[in-house]
């Protein structure tokens, strides 16, 4: 046939967009143009494929080749059309059959000796395919990523020979089966919290902060424990979900470094420098990419030194915070990607770190320790669910030899409580709106004057009152309790620490 038709993907933001590669063939002299807004990457590929082409003994026609990447609207870059466009060469010249093309869709770049090297994002094209209803072609060193989605049919090949044989019906590729072992492995992945000595009320926040979801701060001086309580916390989160676990995937696969399929079910835990840029922490580019803040989808986002970070950067965190994703807008196009992170912090009390300290060696001034705390902008800190105080050890605790509870035991408590949260309004406490807040987090008339009066003293805003009712309904989903008590709503507002020492 002079025309053939092949299927591939292009990448927008997390989605996977179907690609049609039409190659019509006609007598003139030889030329091979690519239109369909190819960017270099892909305008390039035809020196690739012919190369690869020649080394896999085909024949190149002497003859026009017209390459047509539709839709004609949408950006395509990078090497992944290759084993596309050299299959279409081929069946556009009667060099393999057609017939079974449109069953497939197809995905690689291609070396100069045919073979195939591996892309980005395949993860998605294989959930894309699947739903499609068409079998994928990926290249071999892709082929455990691709064969995570379940019901997806994925063949690997090694070369271009190796698909031309098994389209001609000669030797049939090898369907790609998931072989993977979540569950305990991924926990046992986790740093544990037995490693943690003292630090029992940091701890604690950090127990209710994993069962509801919330966001936390911690606050003290340099050397107590503030990282180590932070990289604890995806250990006590409850396990990931079939779909959270291919969402989490999905992002990493279309990131810089790819999705290593040995992190399967493994929460992440993101902690990016204090001078990385705004453009760092949510995302963007001329073509999109994910930032800190997707690559934390469904896992923790950790701010160490949080007053360091630049004022400007951190308020780009406040839209994603509220409403779960980030939308990524370009003059060519426009890419969402979900950021549903936990966001966990520290910082110093001071820019020393010591005040209040017993040593006395903080010599800071009001104004100074004023102008350090005002970095960090009342409505970021409002969307801070639990601020909390990490001390110096004693002596005592530091040298203790009592039994320490472990990272397991916490997350058995933490998972009881998210499947309360889960069977009542599916979702976690951090995530109730305002309705559901006046109907699940309903308190006595007590109470409600205690709340009043603590919201007036600590000047806190509207925001703030819904949080610390949501703690409070986490806290008493900790204890058991189907109505939230004095003892819970008390220790919410306890969590309002910063605001407190303000």
């Amino acid at each position: 046939m002079s025309l053939a038709i092949v299927h591939s993907r292009a990448q927008l933001g997390i989605q996977a967009v179907p690609v049609t590669i039409e190659v019509h063939l006609t007598n003139g002299p030889l030329s091979l143009s690519i239109v369909g807004l190819p960017e270099t990457a892909v305008k390039e590929s035809k020196d690739r494929v012919r190369s690869a082409l020649l080394m896999a003994k085909f024949e190149f026609p002497v003859k026009r080749f017209t390459i047509n990447l539709a839709p004609a609207d949408l950006p395509k870059e990078g090497g992944r059309f290759d084993l596309a466009i050299a299959l279409g060469i081929l069946a556009a010249s009667g060099q393999i059959p057609g017939e079974s093309l449109p069953e497939y869709e197809f995905i690689g770049e291609l070396a100069l000796s045919g073979e195939l090297r591996p892309v980005r994002g395949v993860l998605p094209v294989a959930l894309a395919a699947r739903d499609a209803g068409r079998r994928l072609v990926v290249p071999l060193d892709n082929a455990a990523e691709g064969a995570m989605v379940k019901a997806a049919q994925v063949f690997a090949a090694r070369h271009l020979l190796d698909v031309c044989a098994h389209l001609q019906g000669q030797t049939r590729l090898t369907r790609c089966l998931p072989a993977i072992n979540a569950g305990a492995a991924a926990l046992a992945a986790y740093p544990d919290l037995q490693d943690v000595r003292g630090q029992h009320q940091a701890k604690r926040a950090l127990e209710v902060a994993a069962a509801g979801g919330h966001n936390l701060l911690f606050m003290g001086p340099p050397g107590t424990g503030k990282t180590m309580l932070a990289s604890r916390l995806p250990g006590i989160l409850p396990p990931m979900s079939e779909r959270e676990s291919l969402e989490t995937a999905a992002i990493a696969s279309i990131a810089s470094n790819g999705f290593d399929p040995n992190r399967w079910g493994q929460r992440p835990f993101r902690a990016p420098h204090h001078t990385a840029s705004g453009v760092a922490l949510v995302g963007g580019g001329n073509q999109p990419r994910p930032g800190e803040i997707s690559l934390a989808h469904h896992g923790v986002l950790f701010l160490d030194e949080l007053p360091e970070y630049s004022r400007q950067v951190l308020e780009v965190l406040r839209e994603p915070l509220e409403s779960g994703h980030i939308t990524i807008s370009r003059a060519a196009q426009q890419a969402l990607f979900p950021a549903n992170f936990q966001l966990i912090a520290a910082m110093n009390p001071c820019p020393c770190g010591y005040l209040g300290d017993v040593s006395g060696r903080c010599h800071c001034t009001a104004e100074q320790v004023q102008r350090y705390r005002a970095r960090v902008s009342g409505p970021l800190l409002d969307r801070i669910d639990l601020q909390v105080e990490v001390p110096n050890l004693p002596r005592a605790q530091r040298h203790s030899e009592e039994p320490r509870e472990t990272s397991a035991q916490m997350r058995e408590r933490v998972a009881r409580a998210r499947a309360v949260q889960l069977q009542r309004c599916n979702t976690s406490n951090s995530a109730l709106s305002n309705s559901e807040i006046e109907r699940f987090c309903r308190l006595a008339a007590a109470d409600e004057k205690l709340l009043d009066t603590a919201i007036e003293r600590l000047g806190l805003s509207a925001r703030a009152w819904h949080r610390i009712l949501k703690v409070a309904r986490t806290i008493a989903d900790l204890a058991g309790s189907t109505e939230i008590q004095t003892a819970h709503l008390s220790e919410a507002i306890g969590y309002r620490r910063l605001e407190r020492k303000a």
